[in-house]
């Protein structure tokens, strides 16, 4: 194992994850698309309805426990599985979980500020707090330690789990973790698809495989913002994840590859390319996406088969990281 993966075993790391997901080949979209597709299954990483934030979680909630906390915070969209994963972890581990709420997505229905993960998260026990604004990392990020600093004075040992992106990118070392998992499981894939959205998953299971030597493509399906702004700060969260492992560069600029070509009409709203992702993955595979990552980051599948860059009968991995519960919150937008 090279040094530059052994640094992830010397952080702290709370037991979150159910155990290694299983990759499972899909047979009929294979056979549709003509290439040879497989599936990792991280909507089953077992806690609270599963995906990848189990995996970045362990490693924030092992520096809160590391820490003597008592209170985690973090901040999302409403729909947030980020959140409502979080609030999971803190219930499973006895911790209180403060969840603040951006106004991140326009123009939705009362299903949409109700249902899916906001009512999990509110079994659960959560404190809500609400930002006004949708794309101010910052400002989320300082109103969270102001309440965290009122935990404080009220006796309290708060952590704060940051979302701006000039902070420790501590999540990624999950997907480092997951990238040594998949070679472990078959490491003949000609490439790799997953969301990139806050780059930590995108950037990890990168990092993982060059640090182990693996030189397959991961292509990073954006969610949130356009390719160029999304390879930036891919190239940032980068640096800082060098910076967190005190290594050498892991990754250079080639190795950053970012497709937004089902990104319109922007986050959290669903565009044709993927309503039709989700449709076709539901009705040959019975398997659900959702509206806001995975369905996004699936029609990157027949986007880059389409465009060439992923070939005819090429071994193609796609990453399933959860999020189904906000399914439920876009009702309306799903029916037929």
């Amino acid at each position: 194992m090279s040094d530059k993966f052994s640094g992830v075993e010397g952080f702290p790391r709370a037991s979150l994850l159910s155990g290694p997901t299983p990759i499972e080949r899909l047979e009929r979209l294979s056979t549709q698309l003509g290439i040879d597709l497989s599936i990792k299954r991280d909507d089953l990483t077992g806690l609270g309805f599963g995906g990848n934030k189990v995996r970045q979680l362990e490693f924030y909630f092992g520096a809160a426990l590391e820490k003597g906390a008592d209170t985690v915070l973090i901040t999302g969209a409403v729909q947030s599985n980020y959140a409502r994963t979080a609030a999971t972890a803190a219930a499973k581990l006895g911790l209180g979980a403060v969840i603040q709420m951006e106004n991140r997505v326009h123009g939705m229905d009362e299903a949409y500020n109700t249902s899916g993960n906001v009512l999990l998260s509110r079994m659960l026990g959560a404190e809500f707090m609400h930002y006004p604004e949708g794309e101010d990392e910052a400002g989320a990020d300082l109103a969270l330690r102001r309440r965290a600093e009122e935990l404080s004075s009220e006796g309290r040992t708060p952590y704060v789990i940051p979302l701006g992106l000039n902070n420790p990118p501590l999540g990624a070392l999950g997907y480092m973790k997951a990238a040594e998992e998949i070679l472990q499981q078959d490491d003949g894939f000609d490439c790799m698809v997953v969301a990139s959205g806050s780059g930590l998953t995108h950037f990890g299971l990168l990092a993982g495989l060059r640090a182990l030597g693996c030189k397959t493509p991961v292509h990073g399906i954006c969610v949130r913002r356009n390719s160029a702004a999304q390879a930036q700060r891919l190239a940032t969260v980068g640096a800082h994840l060098d910076a967190l492992l005190d290594c050498d560069p892991i990754t250079d600029a080639s190795d950053i590859l970012t497709w937004d070509g089902a990104l319109e009409p922007g986050y959290g709203h669903i565009g044709p390319p993927a309503r039709a992702a989700i449709m076709m993955m539901a009705r040959q595979e019975g398997l659900f996406l959702d509206p806001v990552y995975t369905g996004k980051s699936f029609a990157g599948v027949p986007g880059l088969v389409k465009e060439g860059t992923i070939k005819p009968g090429e071994r193609v991995l796609f990453i399933h990281t959860g999020g189904q519960p906000a399914l439920f919150a876009y009702q309306s937008e799903l029916e037929m």
